[in-house]
């Protein structure tokens, strides 16, 4: 199939050689790539599903009618209250994520950050991992590093520590 036989604007019934039947309006055709972008139905609406298709996969197709440019920048909508929405969580999802990463502190210890965290609510504090909010582990993040909460927090923390540690030494030692 030559990308030539398509203009933007058409609306198509299209047949690809994977069995998908759907109509559509051409929106774009990138002759490099032989890639068209539809529009996909034919109604008007805010939501529209946008499908990306080589031009060599459409078995078979028909004219259904030719229309205007459908990239008029007059009638294109875009909900910017959701797109804000979107931005907001994306950043804050970013931040969430960077208040995972210790600065200034070894890979062993955001491992063990990483391995309190599977299980307990931790956060950094500069260097030192806080744990539930109470407990605290200071460099060098062994057992006798750890300090501030109830005796049954800290046996707790304690006991996560000296086993991710061991597994840390069998890693280690099986490499």
């Amino acid at each position: 199939m030559d990308g030539e036989d398509f203009a933007v604007g058409c609306f198509l019934s299209i047949k690809t050689t994977l069995g998908d039947e759907f109509e559509g309006q051409i929106i774009s055709f990138d002759r490099l790539s032989n890639i068209l972008v539809f529009q996909e139905g034919s109604k008007s609406g805010p939501r529209r599903n946008i499908r990306l298709l080589k031009a060599n996969y459409i078995k078979e197709f028909s004219l259904l009618r030719q229309d205007e440019d459908p990239l008029d920048v007059k009638k294109c909508f875009l909900d910017l209250t959701s797109l804000q929405a979107r931005e907001d969580s994306a950043i804050r999802k970013a931040e969430a994520d960077s208040e995972r990463f210790g600065v200034g502190v070894t890979s062993e210890a955001q491992s063990l950050f990483d391995a309190l965290s599977k299980t307990l609510p931790v956060r950094w504090d500069k260097t030192v991992i806080v744990v539930m909010n109470e407990v605290r582990v200071s460099s060098p993040y062994l057992a006798e590093s750890v300090s501030g909460g109830t005796p049954a927090a800290n046996e707790r923390v304690k006991k996560v520590l000296e086993f991710e540690r061991k597994r840390m030494q069998t890693r280690g030692t099986s490499q």
